[in-house]
């Protein structure tokens, strides 16, 4: 999968941009050259969407239609979601959140983010961790302009961010296309951690716990983009819930 998002509305961490992302032989690629190599790599299966100056959105269809790291794309209400992996204890959340029995994990992902915007009962840190299994995903709320992305911690999944040649974030589970794309500027997507583009990233194993960016040296001795830990030396303020009278950008305010 391939996910990019314009700065204005992504807001990254200033630490995955590398300096010398710009200085070496091999410099970072424009989102729209990002976009026409990763679908240059999957010729026949592949679906891309675009929204304006904004995101844009690719997939690649499966080989087989049931794999136990299955691929999932789908768009309700103007919300859509990039899902990777599976979840184990999807038919309970699907019960716990009123939904049908054959709802997907991607359609089930959505779900919970309109939950989190619109009525906020939990904190996000709760309804991700509630989530069993190895899992990636994205969501692109296009009526706000948000970005809501999560990789589980068992590492059965992989995801890596990086920043464009102008400073768009790019989000792939295939590393080749970041390191392409992104030159220096980039770095795994830490396990058991969630960004949001109001509110940062955040880990939701250790909520109470702020995320700490350490240097990455690679093999020529250049920086690149920074990877990111729980610092278990600096915690934040308490993340209480918030009403139904609430978005839960407000909850990250209180942090």
């Amino acid at each position: 999968m391939l996910a990019i998002f314009h700065k204005a509305f992504a807001n990254p961490p200033e630490e995955l941009n590398s300096p010398d992302s710009h200085h070496g032989s091999k410099k970072p690629k424009l989102p729209e050259e990002t976009l026409k190599e990763f679908l240059s790599h999957h010729p026949h299966n592949n679906f891309s969407m675009g929204f304006g100056d904004a995101a844009v959105l690719a997939y690649v269809k499966p080989d087989q239609p049931f794999s136990l790291k299955q691929r999932l794309f789908c768009g309700f209400d103007d919300i859509y979601c990039l899902f990777l992996g599976n979840l184990n204890n999807l038919c309970t959340l699907n019960k716990q959140y009123g939904l049908i029995k054959n709802t997907n994990e991607a359609m089930f992902v959505i779900e919970a983010y309109r939950t989190l915007r619109d009525r906020g009962p939990y904190p996000a840190d709760q309804v991700v961790k509630d989530l069993d299994g190895s899992f990636a995903f994205v969501v692109y709320d296009s009526k706000v302009g948000s970005v809501f992305t999560a990789l589980g911690s068992d590492g059965g999944v992989q995801l890596y961010w990086g920043i464009a040649a102008d400073g768009s974030v790019v989000i792939s589970d295939e590393l080749h296309v970041i390191k392409e794309g992104c030159a220096k500027s980039f770095a795994p997507f830490p396990k058991g951690c969630f960004f949001h583009s109001e509110g940062g990233l955040m880990s939701f194993e250790h909520p109470m716990n702020k995320m700490k960016a350490m240097p990455r040296i690679d093999s020529e001795g250049a920086m690149c983009g920074a990877n990111f830990n729980v610092d278990k030396y600096t915690r934040v303020n308490s993340i209480p819930r918030v009403g139904s009278e609430a978005n839960w950008s407000a909850e990250w305010a209180s942090h």
